[in-house]
């Protein structure tokens, strides 16, 4: 796809392009990352774009009312902690699947933004949180900073997943919970784990969003976001599964996802019709993927019907 917009489509294969490309996938890219890590893990967060939103929206809010920056951090990193606990504990403790814990808490979430801190639906950045700005807004040698921070949490999740033992848990919870419950690992505060790093992957993608444009739209939550996030994870080849893919398999989704996103803008698709063709795209993934990578492993076997 990309070598075909390379060569036939005009203005694609410019720097200029290329970076903005890169730039306006970073969130979706750092979305992908904390989806990742839930997915591996044998679950699904549904609810990941409203803790983009409200934490940062409360942030900004409480700002703009009067408080000092750190504790306007504070307590929307509190709220987002909390958010993420309360999401796992439904799901290890209350053994509540994952899909319908984060539906409802998401939409809880974006519910109580609007009714509790929220005067308007697009919250402004202040000037008193200038000294942050370059975390969205500049850039590092020519490459805007959103990018670079979708490197540095990929760095961080990769070490994560890949370098400790938490992660290998991770890994072995999503490959098979009942077998990794029976050697031992905790499974319960690993799945509670999973959701908390989420939740705060997101909440710091909302602070680069807020940055790069200067506002929270706080209502992104009825946005088609989430779809885009699970594109990345399922063309990237995270199976939905568990206990496969990495980080690679999102940087490799979120750039065939932005490479067709940008594509179609330049070939001035309609709003509408990216998202059926999106739409389509992930239909497609999901089917493969549910052969690819069989959830029930009793039903896996070839002859079955």
């Amino acid at each position: 796809m990309f070598i075909g917009f390379a060569l036939f489509l005009p203005g694609f294969f410019s720097k200029g392009n290329l970076l903005g490309l890169l730039q306006n996938v970073a969130i979706l890219g750092i979305l992908g990352l904390a989806m990742a890590v839930v997915v591996i893990g044998r679950g699904i967060d549904i609810s990941m774009i409203a803790v983009l939103a409200v934490p940062v929206g409360l942030i900004l809010q409480m700002v703009q009312n009067g408080h000092s920056v750190p504790v306007a951090f504070l307590a929307g990193i509190a709220l987002a902690l909390a958010f993420g606990l309360f999401n796992g504990w439904l799901t290890a403790y209350a053994e509540v699947p994952s899909l319908f814990t984060t539906l409802a808490s998401g939409l809880f979430l974006a519910g109580l933004g609007q009714v509790a801190f929220f005067s308007i639906d697009v919250v402004l950045w202040t000037p008193q949180l200038d000294a942050l700005s370059w975390i969205g807004g500049g850039t590092l040698l020519g490459v805007p900073m959103p990018i670079i921070m979708f490197g540095a949490v990929a760095v961080c999740v990769s070490l994560f997943l890949r370098r400790t033992q938490l992660g290998s848990y991770v890994y072995a919870i999503g490959d098979n919970p009942f077998g990794a419950r029976t050697t031992g690992i905790p499974t319960r505060p690993v799945i509670v784990l999973q959701f908390v790093l989420a939740a705060l992957i997101g909440v710091f993608a909302g602070i680069v969003m807020a940055a790069s444009i200067n506002s929270m739209p706080t209502r992104i939550y009825n946005s088609t976001l989430i779809y885009d996030v699970i594109l990345v994870v399922v063309l990237g080849g995270i199976g939905l599964s568990g206990g496969r893919g990495g980080v690679i398999n999102v940087v490799i989704g979120t750039l065939l996802i932005g490479t067709l996103l940008n594509g179609m803008t330049i070939l001035d698709v309609p709003y509408s019709a990216q998202n059926l063709v999106k739409g389509v795209i992930l239909l497609v993934a999901i089917l493969i993927d549910s052969f690819l990578n069989p959830r029930n492993e009793e039903t896996a076997q070839q002859g079955d019907i």
